[in-house]
């Protein structure tokens, strides 16, 4: 048991206990990948993608490069959170406003829980590369609203409640290509709509895992010591970008303080299905499960821009391991 995490029991999280001779904080699920490249018959590959509780089971958005090669975004459900129903086409948005209706590309969605309604955030391309935003009640009808960011923009995470009577959220300010830069800022909203006072949170650091550029990953996960925050942090080797999964603890009422940051990575490309594919060399987390109940996390991820992985930790030994193992 563990009183660590902030919200409510998940009994059915996805869940295998740590083998016996694993050491890792955290650890890989044995029958990854969890999500198939060709899981529906358009898909090219299926990463990058956000998972959620809903009703008994699961949903969630799932990024899916088609057969074309375009990126596009599904909906889908699931009773465990390991085998997956996902739509055959991509959402459809139902949009008052043509102008931002229109939209060539959708990629890297995140999904939060928020007054009532799931919310998506996504890489959209409005004019470059912006954050889109919409909800849902249901997984089946989609409402988009206002883009949330001016290009050039990418891994909008929302908090999953307000903080000072505000709405919040991470972004990563980048530019019009392959961005070989970037920090994890944090910004506020009274409405979902206007967003404002911006805040520095986090660069990369030099001679690490993370030299080149950072970005936030999964939903924040509330705690009793502050706001976990799972991010991928991303090196430039003689052999191109090699992107890793780290952890932060933040403030909780200023989250753009942070009290700790994990020195090594928790999880880098070393299984071929996180080596081998259309973008080698790439673990990239996008969505957390958490149980308050018991402590237990799982990780969903992408890998090698092709396959969904999921992991596993116990946020409790996460916590220790980072409180050991830190540099700001």
């Amino acid at each position: 048991m563990s009183n660590t995490i902030v919200g409510e029991a998940l009994p059915n999280i996805p869940w295998q206990d740590r083998p016996p001779t694993n050491e890792n904080v955290v650890w890989r699920f044995s029958e990854n990948p969890v999500i198939p490249r060709d899981i529906i018959p358009c898909a090219n590959s299926v990463f990058n993608s956000a998972v959620v509780p809903f009703n008994d089971g699961f949903a969630g958005v799932f990024r899916i490069d088609d057969r074309s090669r375009n990126m596009r975004i599904h909906s889908g459900f699931s009773r465990d959170g390991i085998h997956f129903d996902i739509a055959p086409d991509p959402i459809e948005w139902n949009c008052d406003d043509p102008e931002i209706g229109h939209f060539i590309e959708a990629y890297d969605p995140r999904v939060c829980y928020l007054d009532g309604k799931y919310y998506v955030t996504w890489c959209n391309n409005y004019h470059g590369y912006t954050i889109g935003m919409g909800f849902t009640t249901d997984f089946k009808e989609f409402h988009q609203l206002e883009n949330i960011t001016l290009p050039f923009n990418r891994n909008g995470v929302l908090f999953p409640r307000k903080i000072g009577g505000k709405y919040a959220m991470f972004s990563r300010p980048s530019d019009t290509g392959h961005t070989p830069f970037g920090d994890i800022f944090y910004s506020t909203s009274p409405d979902l709509i206007h967003w404002g006072c911006h805040r520095h949170v986090m660069a990369p650091k030099k001679h690490s895992w993370q030299s080149t550029k950072i970005g936030a990953g999964p939903l924040p996960i509330e705690t009793t010591e502050g706001w976990l925050t799972i991010y991928h942090g991303v090196l430039t080797s003689c052999n191109g970008f090699v992107y890793s999964m780290g952890a932060a603890l933040l403030d909780l009422e200023q989250p753009w303080k942070v009290i700790y940051r994990t020195k090594p990575y928790l999880l880098s490309p070393q299984h071929l299905y996180e080596c081998v594919g259309d973008v080698p060399n790439v673990v990239f987390p996008t969505a957390a499960l958490a149980d308050a109940a018991t402590g237990r996390i799982a990780i969903y991820y992408g890998c090698a821009d092709t396959v969904t992985g999921l992991a596993f930790c116990q946020v409790d030994e996460l916590l220790e391991f980072m409180k050991a193992n830190s540099e700001l």
